[in-house]
């Protein structure tokens, strides 16, 4: 085959045979058994909620899509506008169908284990492969068919790669857009309901997690899958399309000679090929016995094996010949290389992750420990894990950075970026792992089901925990190598737009000083916002727990049933009222320093990363560490359920609460739709 020309259509070849597994696994889930009629009333009750936010979310979204498609349409024409509506179209739907199918994969999920850890694994695990394979499918399918379209309407034009390229940006904004609202908005919801249902029934009434007398306990099921499911597939969607959007645009900007034709196939053919590997890593966790961890971790590993040998072939058939980038001679070895370094990076933040959050290691047991002597110990070592957290990835990111830089140039660095999310569709497998086996934790303690089925929904849960503290420090270590392909993108589009042979950002020029103080701080503004919203909405859902059990006694005796709609409904509407001004606020800070200078909006671009990959690997990983210090202590370590230590494991799981679920993975998103809309306003305000 020639990978030069038929690289693009083999693509979406591989992304169309990614869509058709999801569809399989979405069908063979369904077809297996939903339990009894308890067990589905209650996943029906979560199923309802979760649709109900979702369609009033889409609703808010859609209303500010809207003007922005306006104000995209205006600065980049039609074309780009229509990328923005495929973007955000995709991006919605690959949060959605996930969804749906996770609320219904939990009920099964909690069938299966009567059956044993295997059959439960295997259709939790596969309720997770739906979302990945459908956000590397949509992504990959939106942005190469687009791309190819429009190449083709433009077929007579000099600059007809030109405009393919600059029309992916209003796609990448649009899928960047969703994402924020759906992780604010999912996340805000998740974590105001957990916080709520916890403070009020663990601290206050001794209820054990997922008690069906406590109200909150539908709506904070419910959040598990807006936040951790919906609102993690928009967020990987977008991370995953603009890594590939960007690779695309630097390979243009910077590679030149014989080669430029085939670096702008190259991000297309690795992003395809690991459609493959991804789905031989989703069978062997279905068809290889193991402990769930050990079945999880090593499905990824062959994953990456698989995805190193046919990053080799594809590097071989691509490139015949040297590269020349930004003038300097580039091996196809050297590319092949960072391809290497990119999956080196998802093993690197996986593994670190996994030694920060897991009950198996020092710094939870750390956490632990500090709950024997109070609240405020606890908050102390948790805050103290996650900034030791920072320093490994950011390490390992920095490395990654020095060595394709100097290996391939900024084309070196979207190679690896490109690699690195590449193996989404395993990664985002575990991650929607996650809720699920949660979910089916809650439906097995409210529906009564035996001990032994509780002891290995309880057993998933625990390993699912781990999974999206691991999945979240990997989105946001993409988001870090990612951001600097995107900055590096700013500065490329902004030479070719001004007709200039060099800008440089002189840290004694004010107006870059100035820009990375402003970009600095929206990351720390940003968060506080998200913080402020989740410690509002979870205010109103205790007063509302706290007022049923005041009013109905017979609700902890189990004689009358809790209003659990309410909940819901007022987790709901605080939710979509307090993502907005969060949301906003990368927009605001992003044209406003533009109105500065380029050398302003430049700042900017850097004081975000920098400080945003320290935050977001702090919040996310204290997140992590906090709740399973909790589970921890909850299996019977330093004093067990109902002890002082767990009342401390609790409060601090409670505050890790929107640290690892609202305001940490957040950041991801707002570090990229800070650079995308740089690259984006740069015809309208520099001449």
């Amino acid at each position: 085959m020639n990978l030069l020309s038929q690289g693009i259509p083999l693509s979406i070849v591989l992304a169309a045979a990614g869509l058709a597994a999801a569809i399989f696994l979405i069908r063979q889930i369904l077809a297996s058994s939903a339990g009894n009629e308890k067990m589905q009333q209650i996943a029906k009750a979560v199923q309802d909620g979760a649709r109900a936010y979702l369609n009033k979310q889409m609703t808010a979204v859609v209303g500010i899509a809207v003007l922005i498609f306006a104000a995209v349409w205006w600065a980049r024409g039609g074309v780009a506008a229509t990328g923005f509506v495929i973007g955000a179209a995709c991006s919605l739907a690959a949060g959605y169908i996930g969804m749906f199918i996770a609320v219904r994969a939990n009920v099964r999920t909690a069938q299966a284990a009567k059956d044993g850890s295997h059959p439960a694994l295997k259709i939790a695990f596969n309720g997770g492969a739906v979302t990945g394979l459908l956000v590397v499918a949509l992504g990959l399918l939106s942005v190469a068919v687009f791309y190819l379209v429009v190449l083709k309407l433009n077929a007579g034009s000099a600059d007809a790669t030109k405009i393919a390229i600059d029309s992916l940006i209003g796609l990448a904004l649009g899928s960047s857009l969703v994402s924020v609202f759906a992780r604010l908005g999912g996340g805000i919801y998740t974590k105001a309901a957990d916080v709520g249902a916890d403070l009020v029934g663990k601290n206050e009434q001794n209820l054990n997690e997922d008690d069906p007398r406590n109200p909150a306990t539908i709506a904070d099921n419910v959040g598990d899958n807006v936040g951790d499911c919906a609102g993690m597939a928009a967020d990987v969607f977008e991370t995953y399309a603009v890594s590939l959007i960007g690779g695309v645009l630097v390979g243009f900007l910077t590679v030149k000679g014989a080669s430029a034709e085939a670096s702008l196939v190259y991000p297309f053919v690795l992003c395809g090929l690991s459609i493959i590997s991804s789905l031989i890593g989703i069978a062997f966790v279905n068809f290889v016995k193991q402990k769930p961890t050990g079945a999880l971790v090593g499905g990824v590993a062959v994953s990456g094996l698989v995805s190193a040998a046919l990053f080799k072939w594809a590097t071989g058939s691509l490139f015949s010949a040297d590269l020349t980038v930004a003038g300097k001679t580039v091996s196809p070895d050297a590319l092949f290389h960072c391809s290497l370094v990119g999956l080196a990076m998802t093993f690197i933040v996986v593994w670190i992750t996994n030694y920060f959050t897991s009950t198996h290691h020092g710094p939870v047991k750390r956490i632990a420990k500090a709950s024997e002597t109070g609240h405020a110990t606890n908050i102390i070592a948790g805050i103290s894990v996650g900034h030791h957290a920072t320093l490994f990835p950011v390490l390992a990111i920095a490395a990654s950075i020095w060595f394709c830089y100097d290996w391939a140039g900024l084309y070196g660095i979207a190679v690896a970026v490109v690699s690195m999310l590449s193996l989404s569709g395993i990664i985002i497998s575990l991650d929607a792992f996650g809720p699920i086996t949660d979910n089916a934790g809650g439906l097995a303690v409210m529906s009564g089901l035996p001990e032994d089925v509780r002891k290995i929904t309880d057993e998933l849960d625990a390993v699912g925990n781990t999974m999206k503290a691991v999945t979240k420090g990997y989105a946001i270590a993409s988001a870090g190598l990612a951001a600097m392909v995107l900055f590096g993108s700013y500065v490329e589009d902004l030479k070719a737009h001004l007709h200039l042979a060099e800008i440089k950002f002189d840290l004694m020029t004010p107006q870059v000083v100035i820009g990375m103080f402003i970009g600095g701080l929206l990351p720390y503004l940003f968060t506080a916002f998200s913080m402020d919203a989740v410690g509002n909405a979870a205010g109103a859902v205790v007063r509302e727990v706290r007022r049923q059990i005041s009013e109905k006694p017979g609700i902890l005796k189990g004689t009358d049933l809790p209003d659990y709609a309410t909940c819901v409904a007022i987790v709901t509407s605080a939710a979509l009222r307090q993502m907005i001004i969060p949301a906003l606020l990368p927009l605001i800070f992003v044209i406003g320093a533009g109105l500065l200078g380029k050398e302003a909006l430049g700042g900017v671009l850097i004081g975000t990363i920098v400080t945003g990959l320290f935050v977001g690997i702090a919040m996310t990983s204290a997140g992590g560490a906090w709740d399973n210090a909790k589970k921890y202590v909850e299996e019977g370590n330093h004093g067990g359920k109902g002890s002082f230590a767990h009342q401390a494991a609790v409060t601090g799981d409670t505050v890790g609460d929107p640290y690892k679920d609202t305001a940490g993975p957040a950041v991801n998103p707002m570090i990229k739709v800070v650079n995308i809309l740089a690259i984006l306003i740069i015809p309208v305000l520099f001449k």
